[in-house]
């Protein structure tokens, strides 16, 4: 399968790596001094669930070089939703089909309003993996789970054979026959846990342990949740629970890429995350006063500022 994956990142990155790894085609689409370390010394992936390194590694910053594929995997950072959106059009062939595996809940509409809906899959990751260093991705524990799905429900023939690709390149997919209540179930965690452990500047174990910011991680559960249904979204009636199961069996260090991001002083996907959620409440008409105040509090840092991060306003 000839595969292009537009953003090289944690996510991007690893996947991308991992199928390159099992023999897939794959051309990665980087920029700056992460693009000139792949070019040099490969695309290296550091886990737990074994390392690999792609030497060499097909990788351009533009996307006119690659040509048309059979999938374009779309994991950028969601303030770049947008450019990604028009570089698929540059890898589009006859029968392409694009897939996000971007956080948030806005990716398909992007991706549609591009290449037109009936090309998309929808898509959710779970992984925490970052650029580590130039040319290199770090991978944080052992959770590496993609789930993918028609929009409409259909299991067909090309969602199979991406899933089947996924599958040689020994990665953990599902194929979800609802695949926007999937994402939407993974908003519900994601945008509490991206907001709280920055707002917080630590790791989730201080924060389900605690009585009163366990509570608050809750709430700002809650509110999507009850945005979610408030949408016509078909989530499940334990959703919000299962999330604080889930919560207590992750790693006590484990953070989120908003932390690392906001650490390291780069742009935050704030507005696609509690951003989002607080827009569309009050498009539904749901109040979701947590997540207001996490974009209040983190709006300050939401442009990407390292002196602001390391030396914080008295």
């Amino acid at each position: 399968m000839r595969i292009a994956i537009l953003g090289t990142g944690g996510i991007g990155g690893y996947f991308g790596a991992r199928l390159a790894a099992a023999g897939e085609s794959v051309a990665f689409l980087a920029r700056g001094k992460h693009l000139e370390a792949i070019r040099r010394e490969g695309l290296r992936v550091e886990s737990a669930l074994g390392s690999e390194c792609i030497h060499p590694a097909e990788a351009t910053d533009n996307p006119d070089t690659i040509g048309p594929v059979d999938l374009a995997i779309v994991a950028v950072k969601l303030y770049d939703a947008d450019a990604a959106a028009q570089s698929c059009k540059a890898v589009m062939g006859a029968n392409t089909a694009v897939v996000s595996f971007q956080n948030g809940v806005t990716a398909v509409d992007t991706l549609s309003a591009a290449v037109g809906r009936d090309r998309v899959l929808g898509g959710s990751a779970q992984i925490l993996a970052v650029i580590d260093r130039p040319g290199v991705i770090r991978h944080t524990g052992t959770m590496a789970r993609l789930q993918i799905g028609e929009l409409n429900g259909e299991f067909t023939p090309r969602m199979r054979a991406v899933a089947d690709a996924l599958r040689r390149a020994r990665v953990d997919v599902e194929e979800c026959p609802d695949i926007i209540a999937t994402i939407w179930a993974k908003f519900s965690f994601l945008a509490p846990f991206s907001g709280l452990t920055a707002l917080t500047r630590g790791p989730i174990g201080p924060i389900r342990a605690d009585q009163a910011a366990r509570g608050i991680f809750r709430r700002a559960v809650d509110e999507v949740t009850a945005l979610a249904r408030a949408r016509g979204v078909n989530l499940a009636p334990d959703v919000s629970g299962k999330i604080m199961v889930f919560i207590d069996g992750l790693p006590a260090e484990m953070g989120s890429s908003m932390l690392h991001d906001l650490r390291e002083g780069r742009r935050l996907e704030l507005p696609w995350l509690s951003g989002a959620v607080g827009r569309l409440g009050r498009e539904s008409g749901v109040a979701t006063p947590t997540h207001d105040f996490i974009v209040a509090a983190l709006g300050l840092y939401a442009a990407g500022d390292a002196s602001r991060v390391a030396n914080p306003p008295r």
